[in-house]
């Protein structure tokens, strides 16, 4: 059985930072690009950003590019986000799948919230 589980969000002020983490179980972590969706209020689910299963290519959406990185450690089945110079904008649920569309078809954990407020 897949199983990922999210973590490391929190009640944070604009320009501060947090790091998430995703841990996966039940399928070879290591084959399979990761990426990181968020669902903000009132909105459906969006990309954010992929890496490729060796963590050698990433890829992000442009409302992210230069503020987060995405870094993965298959030894430990674990995927993770830097969000750095986080924006009001930025408050979402935060999740882990193997893609946007997986994640639409319910592959994914029950989330980390972040939220970012003065």
């Amino acid at each position: 059985e897949v199983q990922l589980v999210e973590s490391g969000g929190g009640l944070v002020e604009p320009g501060g930072s947090l790091r998430l983490s995703c841990v996966g179980s039940g399928f070879r972590f290591s084959e399979f690009s990761m990426s990181w969706v968020r669902q903000r209020p009132g909105k459906g689910l969006e990309w954010v950003a992929e890496s490729r299963f060796d963590g050698r290519d990433t890829d992000y959406a442009g409302a992210v590019k230069g503020r987060f990185t995405i870094s993965r450690d298959n030894a430990k089945n674990t995927l993770y986000l830097q969000l750095d110079n986080l924006k009001t904008e930025d408050t979402a649920m935060y999740y882990c799948s193997k893609s946007l569309s997986a994640a639409i078809g319910g592959m994914k954990g029950p989330g980390t919230q972040v939220t970012v407020s003065s």
